[in-house]
């Protein structure tokens, strides 16, 4: 009898259809069972060769040889993945296999996943897909009751390998046209250069920027404050100081009778479950956490302990057969803190209302939520415990009633001039319970916490002060992690584009997506095209100059909507793959030939006296996300150094970071703070016997978490082709 080969996405998601398919016994590779074999990828196991496969020339990066153009993209298979490879190719090859099931993730990226892996290993064999948007039992079983013809995802396929040639033919050309040109190790494609060019343009409003003086008019009562607004504008600051003086002198001497006052019942509602890039703006602003921290973390909670959903997803709502589920993961996280809310759902019907439950609204992937599985919260890391703590949170706060206030808002008279004030008073907490330990994420730019006393229209009130502050404007904020994730998300708030743009921007997702949006944050850190000043991230002076040298087009977020939109023509069958791959191959030989015409220079600023060991050239000094170091200005060198590393040890005397610098015993810790030094040997010594005294249990957790991080390549044409470049 033939048997049917089912090709999952990764490991964890193979074991879950091998235990539903019962398929329990185990190989290196694969589990096998008497109807099916489940086997998987990790990520992607192969991918576009790089241009030295196509031509020996390439190994060297010369000006004449480009733009790199091939008839036809040659695939490989990833060094790392290799022998997972010819575990998937040898099963496929099997006599015995009659059919395959592609069960990679549904999406463009998983349809792309399988269909390389199979055209690798030249299989001819008939195709199905699995097409499902959670992991549930019941939605595996029906899946497999209801699998697809794999022709009716052809057009998906076509669309996911254009956008891979695309980045290869305009990433790969760009980078060493940019490279060759100015002798330094620069990157450009559209998603990082667009990405880059939004910090550059916030750093440049913020030079530009001129504070004004302006004012705002507060007085005071026997029991509360109240604001000036202008009648006209509703506004509360004056920019008229003249204008400001009178009014506060008119009004300091006279009587001030209430005029209106409005009381309203409020309720707010929960914000919705975590997509990945919220979780990631959470887990910045709340722990610091960078996003592709975040992501990893969430990767060991989804697939080390199983407590988790799907990190990579952009939906925010879960389907109906997942909430059919709610009990059992409302069971799951009934212990500690969150028993109470828990079962106070579970004690009620469950309403399954449309603010988390939608099916018209889910992608891919579902929201993240916790899964069945019971968690053990000891086993868990600081780290990844605080990120728990924000998905089980938001997933209980959706299923608990509204807050509930009543909002009063008093206006009053006082020398012909308004004056405004606003209280809350809380009738229930509602779903705000589960925030009052630890950390309130919900309760940011609630307006009106003063408590107004009862009062009533006509009421004469006593004003003792009124009082004329002068405040001036602020330049826009620079971005941090969290900010950034919003801005690549939806770049039409924050570029200078036509409506038009604007709208194709927020129909196509923004740039990049959330699976590749760590790594292209990761990448500016990594190329020092930005550095940390505190939360703050900031431009450097490689990356303001790459912005200046990059084509227009390649640094708008258009062109990444303009693509997208064409992508998801080709995957509609509404559009020909072929055009979209000729026109990606024109646009290339454009932006190397406005590379090799410019006549704009690359000035390394950041030179010091220290030459290079193995080649003798002067060396740069540069501030990456771990630390300060030596990098060799000449990219085919290499050579690379540490001048000093950020830890996480604290200054005894600020509480400050630490840094760490020198080499073997002249170690220091130095703050940069204030004046503390300290041999690292002696402060070393000092801090394990805290740690011996204190902090055994988080010591061993962190060296258990160490342990267990896998980092999986990116696994993408251009993340090979850049490996090349040395950049670690």
């Amino acid at each position: 009898m033939n048997k049917i080969l089912v090709l999952a996405e990764k490991p964890s998601v193979g074991r879950d259809l091998a235990r539903v398919l019962r398929c329990n016994r185990k190989n290196s590779g694969y589990l096998e069972g008497d109807k099916y074999v489940v086997t998987w990828a990790l990520g992607h196991l192969v991918t576009l060769a790089d241009p030295e496969v196509y031509n020996e020339k390439y190994k060297n990066w010369n000006m004449e040889d480009l733009p790199m153009l091939p008839e036809k993209f040659k695939l490989v298979v990833i060094k790392q993945s290799g022998k997972q490879f010819n575990v998937v190719k040898s099963q496929m090859n099997r006599k015995d296999i009659g059919e395959i099931i592609i069960a990679t993730d549904s999406g463009r990226e998983g349809e792309l996943v399988a269909r390389w892996i199979i055209e690798k290993a030249r299989i001819k064999k008939p195709l199905k897909r699995l097409w499902i948007s959670s992991q549930t039992d019941k939605s595996i079983k029906e899946g497999f009751r209801n699998l697809k013809s794999s022709t009716k995802y052809d057009d998906l396929y076509r669309a996911a390998q254009c956008r891979a040639e695309a980045d290869w033919v305009v990433g790969l050309n760009i980078t060493r046209a940019l490279t060759c040109k100015y002798n330094a190790q620069l990157t450009a494609g559209r998603v990082q250069s667009a990405t880059l060019a939004m910090i550059v343009a916030r750093e440049k409003e913020i030079d530009d920027f001129k504070p004004r003086d302006y004012y705002e008019i507060t007085a005071s009562s026997d029991k509360f404050k109240l604001k000036w607004i202008d009648k006209k504008s509703g506004g509360a600051n004056i920019f008229d100081k003249d204008r400001a003086e009178d009014i506060v002198k008119r009004t300091r001497s006279s009587s001030c009778t209430v005029v209106d006052v409005i009381e309203s019942d409020k309720r707010k509602f929960s914000p919705a479950l975590y997509d990945l890039t919220e979780l990631q703006r959470d887990a910045n602003r709340i722990f610091n956490y960078s996003a592709k921290e975040t992501l990893s973390i969430m990767q060991r909670l989804y697939e080390n302990y199983k407590i988790l959903t799907y990190p990579r997803t952009d939906s925010r709502y879960i389907s109906t057969d997942v909430a059919e589920t709610i009990p059992e993961r409302l069971k799951a996280i009934s212990l500690g803190n969150y028993k109470k809310f828990a079962q106070q759902i579970m004690g009620k019907k469950i309403n399954a209302h449309k603010g988390f439950v939608d099916n018209s609204k889910i992608g891919d992937h579902h929201a993240i939520i916790p899964t069945e599985e019971r968690v053990q919260l000891s086993k868990l890391s600081t780290e990844e415990m605080n990120v728990y703590d924000l998905v089980v949170k938001r997933f209980l706060s959706v299923m608990l009633p509204p807050y509930e206030y009543v909002q009063t808002s008093i206006r009053a008279d006082i020398a012909g001039e308004m004056f405004t004030a606003r209280g809350n008073v809380v009738k229930s907490r509602g779903w705000k319970m589960v925030y009052e330990r630890g950390n309130t994420v919900e309760t940011e730019g609630e307006e009106g916490n003063q408590v107004l006393p009862k009062i009533k229209k006509g009421d004469i009130l006593n004003i003792r002060t009124v009082e004329l502050n002068r405040l001036q404007t602020k330049p826009p904020a620079r971005f941090n992690e969290g900010t950034l994730l919003s801005a690549m998300e939806s770049p039409q708030k924050y570029v200078k584009l036509d409506s038009k743009s604007a709208k194709t921007l927020g129909e196509t997702g923004g740039i990049g997506t959330v699976a590749t949006r760590a790594d292209i944050i990761e990448k500016l850190f990594n190329m020092f095209y930005v550095e940390k000043k505190g939360k703050e991230i900031i431009p450097t002076s490689k990356g303001k100059q790459l912005i200046d040298l990059v084509p227009a087009g390649l640094k708008s977020p258009l062109m990444t909507a303009k693509w997208e939109r064409e992508l998801e023509n080709i995957s509609l069958g509404n559009e020909n793959p072929g055009v979209f791959s000729q026109k990606m191959k024109k646009y290339a030989v454009r932006l190397v030939d406005d590379v090799k015409n410019s006549r704009d220079k690359f000035v390394h600023d950041n030179l010091t006296g220290k030459k290079c060991p193995n080649c003798g050239k002067y060396m740069l000094q540069v501030k990456g996300r771990n630390g300060i170091m030596y990098v060799c200005q000449d990219r085919t060198c290499g050579y690379r150094e540490n001048i000093s590393r950020f830890t996480n040890a604290r200054c005894p005397e600020c509480h400050k970071k630490l840094e760490l610098r020198g080499e073997g015993k002249g170690k220091i810790y130095v703050c940069p703070n204030c004046s503390f030094r300290e041999k690292a040997s002696l402060f070393n010594k000092k801090f394990k016997e805290s740690e011996n005294k204190l902090n055994k249990k988080d010591v061993s957790k962190y060296m258990k978490k160490i342990k267990k991080e896998n980092e999986k390549p990116i696994n993408s044409a251009m993340a090979e082709a850049l490996s090349k470049l040395k950049l670690k």
